[in-house]
């Protein structure tokens, strides 16, 4: 080989190992994942609050002692609209924050130096989608308020009384099994962890014009067309077998919703509606569905609304006038 070729041969290898080189990188594909067992698997192992401690409730009369006994470890956000908050009145000490400025809040303050965050709205469902949003972002003291400003004083808020009633009575006992496992929805975040992908899915949630009416439904919805819905009971068997809606069928609180047991029953394709008693449990489980990326909704007031007589015969949670304190309040 004379000088003239190896000067060449020695020219073209170096390029040859670049062009080389650049093909193998272009041709390393990251694989998929699938975003939405990814957060599962995080939040089942992070406290998995649906399965555990939800709903995380506590009653207004918990909030006045606290409020007396040590008002610097209560903290209590208002999530009401801003009118009402200061027209109707409000508990002294509360501030008011609306539901999609509430991540922004809670990096105001230092969530770890308050025994309780107590987050109030009207009824306490509203309050139920705040709730489960701050618990699932690892804020484990806080909780909604148990049938909200209602409650507390009925010149503030009265939700309750003119949304309970006997508008659907017909309840069956019929047993309606759970379909067979399918596949979790289809989540696109572009994240990788399951944190990365939680924080992501709740910015998508909150960036809706109203966030609680993504997830809320009223029975006068639901009850002409019972069969357009996937219609889940969310009690105990027991209280199941007392009567429900035509067509619902049973998940267990804390137990069915886990990824090893009925997560995967769950449709990806049709409307869930979850009805508990009141609608405070519904709205805290439909939030967590919607951000698993369920088409979920809470029913509003829950049983209450639709069998109130039923309800109170078999002993069930009920709104009643005895949850009205009456509890001072401030203009």
């Amino acid at each position: 080989m004379n000088l003239r070729k190896m000067f060449l041969l020695f020219m073209i290898l170096p390029l040859l190992f670049v062009f080389t080189s650049c093909t193998e990188e272009e041709s390393i594909v990251e694989p998929s994942i699938n975003e939405a067992e990814v957060l599962v698997q995080h939040l089942e192992s992070t406290g998995d609050y649906l399965n555990t401690l939800l709903p995380a409730i506590m009653d207004v009369q918990a909030v006045r002692d606290l409020q007396l006994v040590n008002p610097a470890k209560l903290h209590i956000i208002d999530i009401r609209l801003a009118t009402d908050f200061t027209a109707r009145g409000r508990i002294e000490g509360a501030v008011n924050v609306q539901l999609k400025d509430l991540l922004a809040h809670m990096k105001t303050i230092n969530p770890a130096s308050f025994d309780r965050i107590a987050i109030v709205c009207y009824s306490g469902q509203t309050s139920g989608y705040a709730t489960a949003m701050l618990r699932l972002l690892g804020h484990a003291n806080v909780f909604s308020v148990k049938f909200g400003m209602s409650a507390w004083n009925s010149e503030v808020a009265n939700s309750w009384n003119p949304n309970i009633g006997n508008n659907f009575t017909n309840f069956v006992t019929t047993n309606f099994p759970k379909p067979a496992a399918g596949s979790l929805p289809n989540l696109n975040t572009g994240k990788k962890t399951g944190r990365e992908i939680l924080e992501a899915r709740i910015d998508q949630l909150l960036a809706s014009t109203d966030p609680w009416a993504d997830i809320r439904i009223t029975w006068q919805t639901v009850t002409p067309s019972l069969s357009n819905y996937f219609l889940v009971n969310y009690w105990p068997k027991a209280h199941y077998d007392l009567g429900h809606l035509s067509g619902a069928i049973n998940y267990i609180p804390r137990s069915d919703l886990k990824l090893s047991a009925h997560l995967k029953t769950l449709p990806t394709d049709r409307t869930i509606v979850i009805y508990c008693y009141t609608g405070q449990t519904s709205a805290q489980t439909a939030f967590i569905l919607k951000v698993l990326g369920y088409d979920a909704k809470s029913l509003l007031f829950g049983v209450n609304a639709m069998n109130y007589d039923w309800m109170r015969t078999n002993g069930l949670t009920t709104w009643h006038a005895s949850e009205i304190k009456n509890f001072p309040f401030v203009r």
